[in-house]
């Protein structure tokens, strides 16, 4: 069984859960933006959690079916055909050896999930298949999809009529959210102006954020004797603030560690809905307790 890519769209790559145990030794996480929808996609066709999906950005591309499958999509939705024909957003669908899924621009929001019946069977690096563009390793060969590629996916026993039923909530991305946030481990290096700043601030996302980094634009936050410290360990949702007072949240391709004063940590619940927003859409922040966390959690 096989994806072949016939347009690999604006940035595709495969992604599962990621790559966990290795920070330590400088190994990035990676894997996908938006957990939310990577999960939905795989329970929606029955695949055992982790199993690998295909991540798009913005822009789907053309894709052919090698085998008889079953799919399912999920995330901002890019007006998916086969063969030319409507198919459905976060639901199970079945696909024949030869068919064409099509996805086009997302309508709202950034990126889209597509699991496949067995999920995507590249090889196993250091205990995950997700593509780390920076360092150019997992998923196929390390890189973004290209035209002509073929895509292996692996063996699974469901049937469609197992799954026919089952469907996740479509969702609906806003251009401007708020984030909640926990205080983060060096907001002390920043003046009571500057946490004011902030936390009543809106920022936009800039065209410099990708896979690694939402960059903001925005009312400069100041600190108290600059940002740069001894680099110490970052985590998906810290948010970073530069020299010149701009922040930015980190995200599954981030570093481990960074020199960069943290303001502030996003709460995972806060996560997926994050990883949905594009350059344009506006971002601001909302301080919570720990334990508000934990509970949205």
């Amino acid at each position: 069984m096989a994806i072949r890519v016939i347009n690999p769209g604006a940035l595709t790559t495969v992604q599962d859960i990621g790559r966990t145990g290795y920070q330590a030794l400088g190994m990035p996480c990676s894997g996908v933006m938006d957990t939310r929808a990577y999960q939905a996609a795989n329970d929606l066709i029955g695949n055992k959690p982790g199993e690998a999906v295909l991540e798009f950005t913005l822009f789907g591309g053309i894709y052919q079916i090698e085998d008889d499958a079953i799919l399912a999509l999920t995330g901002a939705d890019m007006t998916p055909l086969l063969d030319g024909t409507v198919c459905p957003m976060n639901r199970p669908f079945p696909v024949k050896k030869g068919q064409t899924l099509m996805l086009g621009t997302a309508l709202s929001g950034c990126r889209s999930y597509l699991a496949v019946s067995g999920g995507i069977d590249v090889p196993i690096l250091l205990g995950s298949r997700s593509t780390n563009l920076k360092c150019a390793i997992g998923g196929l060969e390390g890189r973004a999809l290209r035209a002509g590629d073929l895509l292996p996916t692996g063996i699974s026993s469901i049937i469609y009529s197992d799954v026919a039923d089952r469907s996740s909530p479509s969702r609906v991305y806003p251009e401007d959210l708020t984030v909640r946030v926990i205080g983060g481990p060096q907001e002390d290096l920043f003046t009571e102006q500057g946490l004011e700043t902030f936390y009543t601030s809106t920022y936009t996302v800039t065209q410099e954020s990708d896979r690694m980094g939402c960059r903001l634009a925005g009312a400069a936050i100041d600190s108290k004797h600059g940002t740069d410290i001894v680099s110490d360990a970052i985590v998906f949702g810290s948010i970073q603030v530069t020299p010149a007072g701009q922040p930015i949240i980190l995200l599954a391709d981030r570093q481990t560690t960074g020199g960069y004063a943290k303001i502030a940590t996003v709460c995972t619940a806060d996560l997926p809905a994050l990883a949905q927003m594009r350059p344009g859409y506006t971002v601001r922040f909302q301080r919570i307790a720990v334990e508000e966390a934990q509970r949205l959690l």
